[in-house]
C-alpha cells in the first residue's frame, strides 16, 4: 500500500504514520508537510532512513508539487494538513483559508485528475458548532462553525462532499472529538496544562472553565482512521468519539492531581470570542461498521501523556521558546 499523507509531521499525522508502520509491512508513505508552527520533522525522527518513508517539505496548495507526487500513483491520500489553532484563526484567518480551503481544493482536484481511488479528509467536531446538553451531533448534523478555524474546516469538508456528488470523487470525511497524547504542540489545551503542572506554574483557563469537551487518545483515533482508510465507503462521513466528556476546569484539576500539584494553581483568564460551550459526537455508525471502540481509558491516557511530557521536556521547551521569540520579534508563527 502506498499513501500520500499530508500534514504528517503534525500531532495526529505523525502518530498515524507511526501507527501504520508499526502494524504492517510493504507500506510506503510520502509525507507532505510545510512545517508551519505545529509540524516538526523531528516528530518522525524514528522513521528517518526507513525505506518505505519519504518526507517532502511543501505546500498542499502547490498544484505542481501535488500533481508530481501523485503522478506515480498512490492507493490513497490521507489529508491531515491544516492550520488548526482556534486562537490563531481569530487573530488572523488568512493562513487558515490558504491551507484549509485552497489547499484542500488543490489536493482534491489533483487527486481527482490522477484517479486516486481513495481520499480521506480529516476534519473536526468543531464544524458542528456548540452541541446542547443532552444531545449529540452525528455525521449528518448541520454544520454551524463558530470561529474562522472551524469555518475553514467546514468549507474544506464541503469541497470534498461536492466533488463526490459532482464527479463521484472517492472522498471520505472523518470528524473526531478532542485528541490528546504524545507529540501534541505545546499551545494546545492538555499540553498547556501538563507543562504548567510540570513547571509548578499557574494554569490559564478561559472564562469560567465550564466548557465541555470529549477526549480521545490519539492512538485510538489512529486505529479508527486505519479502519476507515481500509474499509470506509466513499461519499460517507464518519464521526469518532472517546466518550470522555469533561469540563475544562475539571480537566485542569485532574492534571494537577496527577502531577501532585495543589488544586489552587488555576488562573481564570478572559474568555475568547465565540467559544463553543460543548461538543459531543454520536459515533455509533463508526463503532458498528468497523467493530471499533477506544481502548485507552482517560485515566491511563492522561497518566501516560503527562509522563511523556515529563520525559520530553527538551522537545516542548524548545518549541515554546521558539514561539515566544517569534512573537516578541513580531514574526507570525502560523
Amino acid at each position: 500500500m502506498k499513501l500520500l499523507v499530508t500534514g504528517g509531521a503534525g500531532f495526529i499525522g505523525s502518530n498515524f504514520i507511526r501507527h501504520l508502520f508499526a502494524g504492517r509491512t510493504g507500506l510506503k508513505v510520502v509525507n507532505l508537510d510545510l512545517l508551519t508552527y505545529a509540524g516538526r520533522e523531528e516528530n518522525l525522527a524514528d522513521l528517518a532512513g526507513h525505506p518505505g518513508y519519504q518526507f517532502v517539505r511543501g505546500d498542499v496548495a502547490d498544484r505542481d508539487l501535488v500533481a508530481h507526487l501523485l503522478a506515480d500513483g498512490v492507493d490513497a491520500v490521507v489529508h491531515f494538513a491544516a492550520e488548526s489553532h482556534v486562537d490563531r484563526s481569530i487573530g488572523g484567518a488568512d493562513p487558515f483559508i490558504h491551507t484549509n480551503v485552497v489547499g484542500t481544493h488543490c489536493l482534491v482536484e489533483a487527486a481527482r485528475r490522477a484517479g486516486v481511488p481513495r481520499f480521506i479528509q480529516i476534519s473536526s467536531d468543531e464544524v458542528y458548532g456548540p452541541v446542547p446538553e443532552g444531545r449529540q451531533a452525528g455525521p449528518d448534523a448541520p454544520l454551524s462553525p463558530s470561529n474562522p478555524y472551524a469555518a475553514s474546516k467546514a468549507a474544506a469538508d464541503l469541497m470534498v462532499a461536492a466533488a463526490w456528488r459532482t464527479h463521484g470523487f472517492p472522498g471520505i470525511i472523518t470528524r473526531c472529538t478532542n485528541n490528546y497524547g504524545p507529540w501534541q504542540h505545546p499551545e494546545k489545551f492538555i499540553p498547556v496544562l501538563a507543562m504548567a503542572a510540570l513547571q509548578g506554574s499557574e494554569m490559564p483557563i478561559y472564562g469560567d472553565g465550564l466548557q465541555v469537551r470529549d477526549w480521545i487518545h490519539v492512538q485510538d483515533h489512529c486505529r479508527a482512521l486505519e479502519a476507515i482508510l481500509l474499509h470506509g465507503e466513499p461519499g460517507r462521513t464518519y464521526t469518532i468519539a472517546g466518550h470522555n466528556s469533561v469540563r475544562n476546569l475539571d480537566m485542569a484539576r485532574r492534571i494537577l492531581d496527577l502531577a501532585g500539584q495543589p488544586g489552587t494553581a488555576i488562573r481564570h483568564v478572559q474568555d475568547r470570542p465565540g467559544h463553543d460551550r460543548r461538543y459531543d459526537l454520536d459515533d455509533g455508525v463508526t463503532r458498528r461498521e468497523f467493530h471499533w471502540e477506544p481502548r485507552i481509558s482517560l485515566s491511563d491516557g492522561l497518566t501516560s501523556t503527562l509522563n511523556w511530557y515529563r520525559c520530553h521536556r527538551d522537545w516542548w521547551e524548545s518549541l515554546t521558546k521558539t514561539s515566544a521569540e517569534k512573537r516578541r520579534h513580531g514574526v507570525a508563527t502560523t
